[in-house]
């Protein structure tokens, strides 16, 4: 059983739109990156990416854009736990839009499982959505205008000039590809911050049965 609850509906209800908008801004007072409507329409679009190439059926990338601009709706609550305190709030969004258990649980599993804290690759929409939010590393998510007060976090993802995430012509890997300003962040300084998420994403690729390969600066360096 599927329902009429599209993508396209739920970028446009006004309920969410004010979800997000908050929630963003309880990030933003505590000094994180960009988490607001371009950071999850990004990841919608990438969790279409990858369904689409690995053939999945159309429901069900829709159910993953719906779950990927969802998924920061429990900043609004607190950062802390906010995967699931966001499928929670999921839950009590969809069911009143009268959406089927079924499909319900697709997406609340998802969100409730991508911080890298918690984080499983429950379902083939779930690790979607783990490549699609660990990989959205790139200078415009950067709030802080001073570049001599960044911490650690801020200097490497201003440090990310381009960035992109695509399949191998064999389609048997997924690789982030990123051009690094090595004068701003050296390539340790990344994984440093970012190596859990990067071992996340590999394991979520290994769910599809792929390869999560990372290149800066033209070498592969995972």
């Amino acid at each position: 059983m599927s329902s009429n609850i599209t993508y396209q509906y739920i970028k446009t209800n006004p309920d969410i739109h004010t979800y997000i908008k908050n929630a963003d801004a309880a990030v933003a007072a505590q000094g994180y990156t960009e988490h607001s409507f371009a950071h999850v329409e990004k990841v919608a679009l990438t969790v279409e990416m990858i369904l689409k190439e690995l053939n999945f059926p159309e429901r069900q990338i829709e159910l993953g854009m719906i779950a990927a601009y969802l998924h920061d709706i429990g900043n609004v609550i607190n950062r802390v736990d906010h995967a699931q305190s966001g499928a929670v709030m999921a839950f009590r969004l969809l069911d009143n839009l009268n959406m089927p258990a079924e499909e319900i649980c697709t997406i609340i599993s998802a969100i409730g499982n991508h911080d890298e804290n918690t984080a499983q690759p429950l379902n083939a929409v779930a690790a979607a959505l783990i490549i699609a939010d660990k990989t959205d590393v790139r200078r415009s998510r950067v709030r802080n205008a001073s570049s001599t007060s960044y911490d650690i976090h801020d200097r490497v993802n201003y440090a990310v000039e381009s960035s992109s995430l695509y399949f191998t012509n064999d389609k048997k890997s997924l690789v982030l590809e990123l051009k690094l300003d090595t004068e701003i962040s050296s390539v340790m300084e990344y994984f440093e911050i970012f190596m859990n998420r990067m071992l996340l994403c590999r394991r979520s690729a290994e769910y599809f049965g792929l390869e999560f390969q990372m290149k800066v600066n033209d070498s592969y360096v995972m």
